[in-house]
Formats: C-alpha cells, sequence, structure tokens
C-alpha cells in the first residue's frame, strides 16, 4: 500500500510540474499588445465645434492623450486609416508643404494609408504633396497601400511623377515592425467606394480581398524566416463600414489571417470591436473625435481584444504645448501664403448667426428642405451673379459635398472653410455650365429617386421650386418643378431649352456619373454655351473667376455672409419651402405629370395582371369540364 501511495504521489507531483511548466510556458508566450489609431482626420489641426456648443478634435489635445497612452504601453503602434487630408485652411498647403504627414510624423505616427480625398488635387497635386514631405526632412509616418497604385510605365494612365514620387517617398504594400518582442503587419486597403469617390485619381484599384489575401501570405512568410515568429497582422482600410455591414465585414468574411482592421472612409464609430469570423474591426469617427486603444493579448498563433476604449478628445483634454504651437505656426502660413490674396484671415469673424442650422448628420438623415443647403445654393448663385454680372438659372449643391454646419454665435472664416472645403484640383472652385430642362428635371429626380440609395446624392437648389411623393415610381417621383427667377416669379422648365447651372467642381464632377447611378434611366451631361458637351478634364475650363482669382465655394459663402451686416437674415431660420417632400397613395398624387418609365411600368404591371388572370380563368374553365364530366 506504501509502494502504491509512492508511487502515486510521485505521479501527481510530475503531472502537477508538467501542467507548471506549461502553464509557465503559455505565460512566456502571451504578448500584450497595444494599438492606438484614427482616421478621417480630413487636416482638423484645430478643434471642432459640436452642436451643443462644446469642443472636439485637435491634434494638440490628440498628442496629450497619445502620450498619456504612451506612457502606460511604450510598445504601443500608432496608426491611421488614411483621409488624414482635406478639410480645413490647412490643406491649401498640402501640394506645397504637406503639412498633415509632417505633423502625424512629429506625432509619432507609424503608419497611415491613403484615403480618396488623398487625391482631391489630382495625381501631380499627390506627386507633389509626397515630394515635399520627403524634402522636408522631417520624420514621416509609413505609408501602406496594397490595392491602389499608379499605372507601370507602358500602362496607360502612367503618369512619370506620381510613380517617381510613390518610389521616392517609399510608399509600400505593407511593412513589418518588431515592438516590443512581437512582429506586426500593416498593410493598406482602398475600397470600391473610395475608388468611386475619387474619379480623377489616375490610379488602379485592384480586389481588395485578393490582394489582402496575398499581402498576408507574403508578409506572414517574410515575418517567420525573419523574425522566427507569427505577426499581429493589421489592416489599415479606407473602405468603410456601416449599419452592420460594409466592404470591411467583406473583408473580414473573405480573407484569412487579418488579426484588426481599422476601417475608415464612412466616419463611423464603434463603442465596441466587432468582430467577423477572426477578424475585428474598430472604428473611432472623424476629425480626431476619439483616439482608438485596442488592447489585445497575443499568444504567438492568434490575437485577441482584452480591452477596447474610445478617449473622447475635447475640452477636458489639455493641449499638447508643442503641437499647439506648430498649428499656430502653420495658421500663420496659411493666412501669408492663401489667404490675403483673398482679403481675409483664417480667425476673421464674418457673421453673427442666432440660428441652429442642420447639423451634417441631419442634412443626411433624410430627404428634406435644408436651410443649411439653401443657404449654401443661394450664395454660389448670387457669387456667380457678381462676379460675371450675368444672370444664373440654377445653382445647386450636393449633401456629400457639406462636410460641416455652421455654428451658432460667431462665424469665423475657418468655420466657413471647414463647411465647404471638398474641390478636386483645388478646393472647390464654382464652375458654370449649361444642361437642357429635361436635364435639370433629371438633377431633381436624382435627389428624389437616388438619396435613398445614396444619400450623399441629396441636392439642394437655389432658383427652384419643386415637389415629389415618395410613394411614386423611381426617377418619375417629383410631381411639379419650377424654376423661380430673382423677383420671385416662377417659370415652366422646358426640355429642350438651355439654362445655366452653377456648383462645385466636385459635384459637378459627379454629374457625368448620374447615367450610371441610375442604370441609363437619367442622363446629364455639362456643356458649354453653345451647347457642346464637356470631359471631365473640361469643367477646368469654366471655372468661374472673381477678378484674378478662381471662384471658391467657401469664399462665396463668405461674401454672401458678409453682405448680410453683422447677422444672418431671418429669412433662414428655416427652410423656406423651395422643395417639398411627401408621401401620399391618392390616385392623382400618384399620376400627375407621370412619365413615360412611370406608364410603362403601368404597363407592365397591367400585362401581367392580365396573364395572371388569363390564367386563372383558364383552370377554372379547365376544372367546370372537369366536373361537368
Amino acid at each position: 500500500m506504501t509502494c502504491v501511495l509512492k508511487r502515486f504521489f510521485s505521479a501527481l507531483i510530475a503531472v502537477l510540474i508538467l501542467a507548471c511548466a506549461l502553464v509557465t510556458a503559455s505565460a512566456e508566450e502571451s504578448k500584450e499588445v497595444t494599438l492606438l489609431f484614427t482616421h478621417d482626420l480630413h487636416s482638423h489641426f484645430l478643434p471642432s465645434k459640436d452642436e451643443d456648443g462644446g469642443e472636439f478634435g485637435g491634434y494638440a489635445r490628440l498628442m496629450t492623450a497619445i502620450n498619456e497612452q504612451k506612457e502606460k504601453y511604450p510598445d504601443a503602434l500608432l496608426v491611421d486609416g488614411g483621409d488624414f487630408s482635406m478639410g480645413s485652411l490647412f490643406q491649401t498647403c498640402f501640394a506645397s508643404d504637406a503639412l498633415e504627414l509632417r505633423l502625424m510624423g512629429q506625432m509619432g505616427y507609424d503608419a497611415t494609408t491613403f484615403g480618396n480625398h488623398e487625391f482631391d488635387y489630382l495625381p501631380q497635386g499627390l506627386a507633389s504633396m509626397l515630394d515635399a514631405a520627403v524634402k522636408s526632412g522631417d520624420k514621416l509616418p509609413q505609408i501602406v497601400n496594397a490595392n491602389y497604385l499608379p499605372p507601370q510605365k507602358g500602362e496607360e494612365g502612367y503618369i512619370k511623377e506620381i510613380s517617381a514620387a510613390f518610389e521616392n517617398y517609399g510608399v509600400k504594400e505593407y511593412v513589418i515592425i518588431e515592438r516590443g518582442g512581437v512582429c506586426f503587419v500593416l498593410f493598406g486597403i482602398f475600397g470600391t467606394d473610395s475608388d468611386d469617390c475619387a474619379p480623377n485619381s489616375g490610379m488602379i484599384l485592384e480586389d481588395a480581398a485578393a490582394v489582402s489575401q496575398q499581402t498576408v501570405d507574403t508578409a506572414v512568410k517574410e515575418c517567420k524566416e525573419k523574425f522566427g515568429r507569427e505577426p499581429v497582422v493589421v489592416c489599415l482600410s479606407h473602405s468603410g463600414t456601416e449599419d452592420g455591414k460594409g466592404e470591411d465585414y467583406e473583408l473580414a468574411q473573405q480573407v484569412e489571417g487579418i488579426d484588426l482592421i481599422v476601417s475608415g472612409h464612412t466616419h463611423t464609430t464603434f463603442s465596441e470591436p466587432q468582430k467577423v469570423n477572426d477578424t475585428y474591426i474598430v472604428s473611432a469617427g472623424e476629425y480626431g473625435r476619439n483616439l482608438g486603444v485596442v488592447n489585445m493579448s497575443f499568444n504567438g498563433d492568434s490575437a485577441t481584444i482584452t480591452d477596447y476604449k474610445l478617449i473622447p478628445i475635447d475640452e477636458n483634454v489639455k493641449e499638447d504645448e508643442k503641437i499647439a504651437q506648430k498649428v499656430q505656426e502653420y495658421k500663420e502660413q496659411v493666412d501669408a501664403n492663401y489667404l490675403l490674396k483673398y482679403g481675409v484671415s483664417f480667425d476673421e469673424v464674418i457673421v453673427n448667426n442666432p440660428f441652429k442650422f442642420d447639423s451634417v448628420d441631419e442634412v443626411y438623415a433624410t430627404q428634406h428642405d435644408s436651410d443649411l443647403g439653401n443657404l449654401f445654393a443661394d450664395a454660389y448663385k448670387k457669387a456667380v451673379e457678381n462676379a460675371t454680372g450675368e444672370p444664373v438659372d440654377v445653382a445647386l449643391t450636393a449633401a456629400g459635398v457639406i462636410r460641416e454646419t455652421l455654428p451658432q454665435g460667431n462665424i469665423t472664416v475657418s468655420d466657413i472653410f471647414n463647411a465647404a472645403s471638398l474641390g478636386v484640383g483645388t478646393e472647390g472652385e464654382l464652375l458654370k455650365v449649361y444642361i437642357t430642362g429635361k436635364e435639370l428635371k433629371a438633377a431633381l429626380e436624382v435627389d428624389a429617386s437616388v438619396q435613398p440609395i445614396m444619400k450623399s446624392a441629396q441636392l439642394f437648389f437655389s432658383g427652384v421650386e419643386y415637389s415629389f411623393n415618395t410613394n411614386r415610381m423611381i426617377f418619375n417621383k417629383v410631381d411639379k418643378a419650377y424654376l423661380v427667377r430673382n423677383d420671385g416669379s416662377k417659370e415652366e422648365i422646358v426640355d429642350d431649352k438651355m439654362y445655366s447651372v452653377v456648383t462645385g467642381m466636385y459635384a459637378g464632377q459627379m454629374l457625368g456619373s448620374v447615367k450610371e447611378k441610375s442604370f441609363g434611366l437619367l442622363s446629364i451631361t455639362p456643356k458649354d454655351k453653345n451647347g457642346n458637351p464637356l470631359e471631365a478634364a473640361e469643367l477646368k475650363n469654366h471655372i468661374v473667376y472673381n477678378g484674378s482669382v478662381p471662384l471658391k465655394e467657401w469664399y462665396a459663402i463668405t461674401a454672401y455672409l458678409k453682405a448680410m451686416n453683422g447677422e444672418v437674415n431671418a429669412s433662414y431660420k428655416t427652410a423656406d419651402g423651395r422643395k417639398t417632400v411627401y408621401s401620399s397613395l391618392a390616385p392623382n398624387d400618384l399620376l400627375r405629370n407621370a412619365n413615360g418609365f412611370t406608364y410603362a411600368v403601368m404597363g407592365l404591371a397591367v400585362v401581367h395582371i392580365a396573364g395572371v388572370t388569363l390564367i386563372v380563368v383558364l383552370v377554372v374553365r379547365k376544372n367546370k369540364r372537369k366536373n361537368k364530366k
């Protein structure tokens, strides 16, 4: 018995020792890793105003939060999901000084990727920015970009300058960083919708899932060969997630081996990480609203999130003095090199606003008559009329180009620019082109029919009054439409008559895509005053000038508000009813001014019903004959 007990306890001790060894080995292999992340910063070096009168974001405050996290986690990586530029006055130095990348380098960003707005200054502008960043000699973040690359020499669309700039900067498909005993793979992906939003980028888009899988496989193999261990794989994606779906969800479903996706483009905020298969997806919101912090446990094979938080960047966060000083220097640079020629300054107060305008979320949320959208369209129309001395029939803007609202209280030049900062080539020139009355009606139909499936396509007009019934047939929802002249008189819109239209360059370049988005049922082709169709590249020849300076969207709004003598006109306290949106099933409302598309669908429906009725009648007759027998 004693012998048996000795053997038993000996075996038990051996098992316990082995178990302890295994636990110890497991503990030694398990590593805690931290990633800090942002996306969609959009040149918002300074804090933005929120709807409640507070502030959020700002690089100096963001820097403080980053430093606090790095004190806790010295080996933390700091990454960004793209669209680091375009959205404030600092973007006016994009091509010449690359302020965004240089400031991110100073803040310690390890890597970022391209978003669609990095291509707003066209390939040549991006090339100039990359070269300026390198020439500065400043520390810069690595740019990773696996599936959105310039054409190679000999391929259609090859541009020597952009290819050389990518090589000069060192843009890579992926990078491997060893930090704190852990190997990280960081790679960048550009989404299909991002590509749609950058129609003049000059880049070639490759399939995101296929490229991602190939990149992951290649990089993991390299990590094993170089460091002898599996890496944590992080995708910096400018593709987006929205309402529980989106391109990054699909990427996570289709690609094996990605531990974490930092999801930019859709300005999404995830209070909790989303898990798809073995991949986590995280988003922190736009404009530096939050600093995302991801803590993961990595056992050498897989990574598991152990803690996740979004740190609000608001008035409660103290500014980092060095970054605040650098931003101040950049402000002075913008004043001297850009705003001086427009006769205004960065913080100049233009007007007091006693009203609460639509927020950007409210602009997008529903189809409606917007006070903010109407003011912008009115400003564009007035500015071009003043600059040319000629009347303008219609001006329009789109929800997708309204980036911020106008705050209550004092409105500065910077506030106005932030609200209307988008442009293609440069920041938001106004165009004057011509379209037919039929095409003008099609533009109204885009607002009525396309917005439910593409919220950024909601349009706001000056010079038009119209209504539409949401229950009518798609592409025939508009039931009334009139031109409204400056004296308030109304005119019928004549299909074959030419009308002058003013819009921003960004929206103007999107007009040509209406045919594709409406499956060929609507078509809008910008023309010159003689009716000759214009290619997208020719639109730049129709930019409106105010003297020798191109007329910008932001400046048109600035001049319009400045003419109000200190306070926003009471006419903008609420929307004025120029767009009426209603829902009705009354036959008269459904068929008023119906077009051929509605009647064609109705005809098909009648034929279908008649066919079904005929089949039913034949079946009934057949059954009756059987019963008689």
